[in-house]
């Protein structure tokens, strides 16, 4: 096997799922900021909210790292990417002088769903546990 689609998918895996880790180890060391931005944003239930990122990115990041339940933990962290997109970084919405940083911070998000679409339809890859549990691979 070409050793770019035996280790490539393992890669990319761990460079979608770092930020995801980083942004939870962020929110839980500095949640009651992390709380009042969901809350300044109008969003409810904004500690809930908090937590439930925090165990979406971390959990999320994690099951992507190890490649298990990968397309589920894909789905899931898809699903708060582009949700994080739109109540968080809708430029449209901000004075004219956040436009920008929000408009890149917005693009960043959709790029990301794009990696993370990959991994929903094509899985874990070789060195995966999802792979080794269906007895494909050597992981």
């Amino acid at each position: 096997m070409d050793i770019l689609h035996r280790i490539g998918p393992l890669l990319g895996r761990l460079l979608i799922a770092q930020i995801f880790l980083m942004s939870g180890i962020g929110k839980i060391t500095g949640f009651e900021g992390t709380a009042g931005y969901i809350a300044s944003k109008g969003l409810p239930l904004p500690q809930l909210l908090a937590a439930g990122s925090i165990l979406l990115e971390l959990g999320g990041g994690l099951l992507l790292i190890i490649g298990w339940k990968t397309r589920w933990a894909a789905a899931a962290l898809l699903a708060f990417t582009l949700l994080a997109a739109l109540f968080f970084h809708n430029y449209w919405a901000v004075p004219a002088e956040q436009a920008q940083d929000q408009m890149i911070h917005f693009m960043k998000n959709l790029a990301m769903a794009g990696g993370i679409l990959y991994v929903i339809a094509y899985g874990g890859g070789p060195l995966s546990l999802d792979e080794r549990r269906s007895g494909g691979g050597t992981a």
